[in-house]
């Protein structure tokens, strides 16, 4: 693992550290999808982390 890839999974330790309620459940469903396609979260958030991050944060705000 590079630094760059430490870096984004830190950012990713510190938006599952630091979610609301809402944002968890969200991250909760992402997390079980990823599983079922036989992939992890975080391999998915490395990939797509823009998209990743805005549909929790997109989600949770419409929720409310």
């Amino acid at each position: 693992m590079n630094q760059a890839e430490r870096e984004l999974l830190d950012k990713l330790d510190k938006l599952v550290m630091d979610a609301s309620g809402d944002e968890l459940k969200k991250i909760q469903e992402l997390d079980l999808e990823t599983q079922l396609d036989g992939t992890s979260f975080y391999d998915a958030y490395l990939d797509s982390r823009a998209l990743v991050n805005q549909t929790i944060k997109k989600e949770s705000s419409d929720s409310k």
